[in-house]
């Protein structure tokens, strides 16, 4: 099969994945082997190629994966031959220890990433656990289904760690693959709250999608917006977003970093202006598999309508520029023939 391995570390716009001709995986009796339809193109993916977050290396990146069944173990019971299934960032977790038994296997020790620990979805064949693929709904096509799986998943547990009140104003800052996701959550759990969104400039593909998608209000990060905020869920790279985040933040409020790393670092805070009076910052740290069902239910029921930006599977070089540059509306998905 051909496969896209990160063979080292580097910027992303030295083309640093490389498309191999490899075995097709093979599979043990709690695995599934899945025939690749299509595959997210995340920011994680950038955070393992340039190094903040430290991939086995080679490894095929990927964690939004959507394709069919095509082969199982013999004690696979979920599933069927030709089933379409879903891939999340969530390989594995080992089920046993403290954070596993209270449904926090994304705290896990043992936690796995699909596309980082193990191989992922820039491929045409990959495999899973049986426990951690999921069944996706008919409503979504491969593409729409992709970017459910870890942009759409990851983005509820922001939303759900965020304790948003219907009511409240929230803030999101980024509107990419992401956010303009859990702007559709917000709209449709908490139908009464205000939502302002904060991009990296005015009238870029995000600002323009946000002010389409008819956000109260749009502005670039580091602007005032009409009023305080109660909460805000962070999808940038930049660690000054969380400064600027807690800037506009009500007495009491909470902001929600949901990023695997920061490209970079966090400024240093003043305590007496913004932390004071009880602010907080919250961090995402994975999903766990019980998000990844929930989230598809609720996305099925909403209907989400992800923004899309299709690419071939032969393009994963070139998304992956785009999206670090900004140049995304949406979400980027790989189509693999």
């Amino acid at each position: 099969m051909k496969a896209f391995f990160i063979k080292r570390i580097g910027k992303v716009e030295e083309v640093p994945l490389a498309l191999l001709n490899v075995p097709v995986p093979e599979i043990s009796e709690d695995e599934v082997l899945i025939k690749v339809l299509a595959c997210g193109v995340c920011h994680t993916e950038l955070d393992e190629i340039e190094g903040r977050k430290i991939p086995k290396i080679p490894v095929v990146p990927g964690h939004e994966i959507i394709g069919r069944i095509i082969r199982m173990g013999r004690n696979v019971k979920k599933f069927r031959i030709g089933d379409r299934v879903g891939v999340a960032w969530i390989n594995s977790a080992c089920g046993k220890c403290k954070f596993c038994k209270e449904g926090l296997e994304n705290l896990c020790k043992e936690f796995k990433a699909t596309g980082c620990d193990v191989n992922g979805g820039y491929a045409e064949f990959t495999k899973a656990k049986e426990n951690f693929a999921y069944k996706i709904p008919d409503i979504f096509t491969d593409e729409e289904a992709a970017p459910l799986l870890c942009a759409g998943a990851v983005g509820f547990r922001a939303i759900k760690l965020a304790e948003i009140k219907d009511g409240e104003t929230v803030a999101l800052f980024g509107f990419g693959g992401s956010n303009h996701i859990v702007f559709q959550v917000v709209r449709y759990l908490y139908p009464h709250s205000k939502i302002f969104v904060f991009t990296r400039r005015k009238n870029d593909e995000p600002y323009n999608l946000a002010l389409k998608m008819k956000a109260d209000w749009v502005g670039e990060t580091g602007e005032t917006p009409p009023q305080k905020c109660n909460k805000a869920i962070d999808t940038t790279p930049k660690g000054e977003v969380v400064i600027e985040a807690l800037k506009i933040l009500e007495k009491g409020g909470r902001v929600v970093i949901n990023a695997i790393r920061k490209e970079t670092k966090i400024p240093e805070i003043n305590y007496d202006t913004l932390l004071w009076e009880e602010r907080e910052i919250k961090s995402v740290a994975n999903v766990t598999s019980s998000d990844v069902e929930e989230f598809l239910n609720i996305a099925k029921e909403i209907p989400i309508k992800p923004e899309i930006v299709r690419f071939s599977f032969e393009e994963a070089n070139k998304a992956l520029v785009m999206l670090k540059s900004g140049k995304i509306k949406g979400a980027a998905v790989l189509k693999i023939n």
